[in-house]
């Protein structure tokens, strides 16, 4: 069922871009789009989709696809008033069924589109990307670049991240071992935490020499001393993170036992530690300096001892995660299949002890952080503002189906350096 402009014989301006894109999507829109002018187009028991404002048709048609659609979403210029992520599975789903992929822009139908925003007043030069995208110079995966990508994303505020987080603020893959309704988000990082603490072999004794690059808040850092009596260096280099860590090494009175630098994982150089570990840190170093990396960590571990390594793989196009990621949360980021990975790693020196793939166990935990960020929804937006929260709650709706879709997985790798 399709309706015209309110009050008027008159075709509107829903009408206008469902006629256009038919052919596109195969037939009727798989949405229920209503255009600012208040007219709307497609079934009544689909989702909805609203042009607020004649921006969105604007930003979409300079940047077709994900990051202009993206971008009129974060601004409010484009809004879905009920559930986001059953809208884009409700999406994902027809797209499979039709067998769609991305539209060219033949030059019939760019006649067409310039058309319609000649008619509706979105014909003009390219909008201002939104604040809230990331504005990230210098070349690629230089120090000075590194710093202001992980900035971008990771000085946000401690105090928004504490609103998603559990209380360890583990911002990696949790390990999920119940299914009872009591076992929550800090259960499943405690036992992940204890995983990586074990499987390095820190339950040996206590006082090893114990290296986390690219520490974060500190869970896994804090937890090593606390819990197995490491000597621990943690690495970041956020500010923000530091500033953190080294309030909570203050308030447990672990000043002895751990350590936290403001350091690129390039300039680590007092090894060797009796253990590695570092947790979805590798995905933002770059496909050129992925041999830096593990040859740093090599270099950094005793002969015999153990490194892990978790991290996100990707198979296909958009190793950095795809338009709106890179556009808005992690800027140079780059993902690689799993295979990929370890053979980088074996070739640094190592040998590979064991892949453990949680795939699933991600899904459950950026479940668990949608929760908790929807139940401080007000919060963060009187924090960060609208456009922020909205960037996030399209970051962890659209995260969490691409896990649970399979389009992207996590594993951890556990290597050793051998003694010879």
């Amino acid at each position: 069922m399709s309706t015209g402009r309110s009050g008027s014989g008159t075709e509107g301006i829903a009408q206008k871009l469902a006629g256009i894109l038919a052919p596109i999507v195969g037939g009727e829109l798989p949405v229920r789009l209503v255009a600012w002018d208040g007219s709307a187009a497609g079934g009544e028991d689909q989702p909805e989709v609203r042009l607020n404002s004649v921006n969105a048709l604007r930003r979409i048609l300079w940047s077709p696809g994900e990051l202009g659609v993206s971008q009129a979403y974060v601004t409010g210029e484009l809004d879905v008033p009920g559930s986001l992520g059953q809208a884009l599975t409700h999406l994902w789903t027809v797209i499979g069924q039709r067998g769609l992929s991305m539209p060219r822009l033949t030059p019939q139908l760019v006649l067409q589109l310039t058309k319609v925003a000649r008619e509706v007043g979105a014909f003009g030069p390219p909008l201002p990307a939104p604040a809230s995208q990331a504005k990230i110079k210098g070349r690629l995966h230089s120090l000075l670049r590194d710093r202001a990508a992980i900035s971008h994303h990771y000085d946000l505020s401690n105090d928004f991240y504490g609103l998603i987080l559990d209380d360890h603020m583990a911002y990696s893959c949790g390990y999920w071992l119940s299914d009872d309704p009591d076992y929550s988000l800090e259960d499943a990082q405690r036992d992940k935490l204890d995983l990586v603490c074990r499987k390095v072999g820190l339950d040996r004794k206590p006082g090893l020499r114990f290296l986390d690059v690219g520490c974060g808040w500190g869970s896994l850092s804090l937890y090593a001393a606390e819990h197995f009596g490491a000597r621990v260096t943690g690495v970041t280099i956020s500010k923000e993170q530091k500033a953190f860590i080294d309030q909570r090494i203050a308030e447990r009175g672990l000043g002895d036992r751990v350590e936290i630098r403001l350091q690129d994982y390039r300039d680590v150089c007092d090894g060797p530690y009796d253990a590695v570990a570092s947790l979805e840190m590798g995905e933002h170093v770059g496909e050129e300096n992925y041999g830096t990396y593990t040859s740093t960590l090599f270099r950094n571990v005793a002969p015999g001892g153990k490194v892990l390594i978790q991290q996100m793989s990707r198979h296909g196009k958009h190793p950095g995660g795809g338009p709106f990621i890179e556009s808005f949360i992690a800027p140079d980021m780059h993902m690689r299949p799993v295979g990929d990975t370890v053979n980088l790693i074996e070739g640094a020196g190592f040998e590979i002890r064991g892949v453990q793939a949680l795939r699933e166990h991600y899904v459950r935990t950026i479940d668990a952080w949608e929760d908790r960020f929807e139940a401080n929804w007000d919060r963060a937006v009187a924090m960060m503002g609208e456009e922020v929260a909205r960037v996030w709650r399209l970051y962890m709706v659209g995260a969490s189906m691409t896990f649970r879709d399979g389009r992207m997985g996590v594993d951890q790798i556990l290597a050793e350096r051998p003694l010879r």
